[in-house]
């Protein structure tokens, strides 16, 4: 592994600059609260217009999006959930906590997301919802997915962290499914200054909830106080206006305690300047991955992801895949590294992780993930800061560590 890469995989997946600088200071100059002001009100009206959903409330992380929107779910002891094993470990880990039964779908070859067939064959009466991710910003196929669990009245939650600029069907991530979960991690299509989160649906009653989830109050069930009830022994005085609920309601049941969930204003603010800058963003993206699929179907032994019609893929992860005699993969992914290319797998299959492995899972669950993670696929860098001349150089040092690693392979063949 090379300490300095000429062309490094994403540190940042946006790009920061004028437009961010002066949303900054607008928010000091304005005087205006850093917490729970008008940028974040803003963000958020802009985020649900276009996501198209009735609500989008923003939290501090992509992960606190994920464990609010499984909260929703109300799992309990003998319910199931069906997860993609092709993502990160945030997509699946606030499950590690609950009673629910975790069961892990195949994958599509091409895509690397949830395979309809495999899911169809896991879905029973116990099945509660279904987990997946629209891995590198390709959409899962979600017309075939929601076939199956509509009906049934599963919920579908959709990991979008990598899908923001993508559309399926004319339709954005996020308003696929039930509940979209979107990241603002500094490596993804947008940042809010290094991490944030996002959380969509059209629910009224899933919004009060994360709402006061992410308010630090408790998710429980509240009731107005009887004009006889508790008043606490005292009189409440006008400047004790924080301390109202205490005497304007009683509380039934309580599901969860809150926390501080809060996207500050100087995030939101950043991220409506990247939100305006989203198309030019991806745009780049997607020149990238041409240039890099232009290279890769020259070459034998190897294929690209071609979503088929319908679907735009938002190009998080360039994804392509060495299908040849053993170890050719890795004579590519080293003639890379040695050409100044940095290259990282994303993801080891989720239900090899050692948490998922003492819970029972381990290999053989899902093949195809396996297969194609051990001995196929790539990931290449793909960060629209990237400049003209690293893309060039990205796209010599993939031509001629292709054609290398096939001749080696030619050579040892002919000994």
């Amino acid at each position: 592994m090379r300490g300095t890469y000429a062309v490094p995989y994403a540190s940042r997946g946006s790009i920061l600059g004028g437009a961010e600088t002066r949303a900054l200071e607008q928010l000091i100059a304005s005087g205006g609260p850093l917490s729970t002001g008008s940028f974040r009100d803003r963000f958020e009206q802009r985020f649900r217009e276009h996501i198209g959903t009735r609500h989008a409330l923003s939290v501090t992380s992509g992960t606190v999006a994920l464990e609010l929107a499984i909260h929703l779910l109300d799992l309990r002891e003998g319910d199931e959930v069906v997860v993609t094993p092709q993502t990160f470990q945030a997509t699946a880990q606030p499950l590690l906590g609950l009673p629910a039964t975790v069961r892990f779908c195949d994958i599509d070859p091409d895509s690397l997301n949830m395979d309809p067939v495999s899911l169809k064959s896991l879905i029973n009466d116990r099945t509660r919802a279904v987990l997946l991710v629209h891995y590198g910003g390709w959409s899962a196929e979600m017309d075939e997915i929601l076939a199956l669990t509509r009906e049934r009245g599963i919920v579908v939650v959709e990991d979008c962290a990598h899908a923001l600029g993508g559309r399926y069907g004319g339709r954005r991530p996020g308003a696929l499914g039930d509940i979209g979960c979107f990241s603002f991690h500094a490596s993804k299509n947008i940042t809010t200054l290094g991490e944030g989160g996002m959380i969509t649906f059209d629910r009224d009653d899933w919004a009060e909830r994360v709402d006061r989830l992410r308010s630090n109050e408790v998710d429980g069930d509240f009731l107005p106080a009887s004009p006889d009830g508790l008043r606490l022994g005292r009189e409440l005085l006008p400047w004790m206006k924080y301390a109202s609920p205490a005497y304007e309601k009683v509380c039934s049941d309580i599901r969860r305690p809150g926390t501080n969930a809060t996207l500050s204003e100087a995030a939101a603010a950043v991220g409506l300047a990247q939100l305006d800058r989203l198309d030019v963003l991806v745009a780049r993206r997607r020149w990238i991955a041409g240039r890099l699929n232009e290279v890769i179907e020259r070459h034998p032994y190897t294929r690209t992801q071609r979503p088929r019609p319908g679907v735009e893929h938002a190009q998080h992860l360039h994804t392509f895949f060495v299908d040849g005699p053993p170890g050719l993969r890795e004579s590519v992914i080293r003639g890379l590294d040695e050409r100044g290319v940095e290259v990282q797998l994303r993801y080891l299959p989720l239900h090899l992780l050692p948490e998922w492995r003492e819970r029972g899972h381990g290999l053989g669950q899902c093949p195809v993930a396996e297969d194609l993670w051990f001995g196929q696929h790539i990931n290449l860098p793909c960060q629209p800061g990237l400049s003209d001349a690293q893309v060039d150089h990205l796209v010599t040092a993939l031509d001629a560590a292709l054609r290398t690693a096939v001749k080696g392979l030619s050579c040892l063949s002919s000994m």
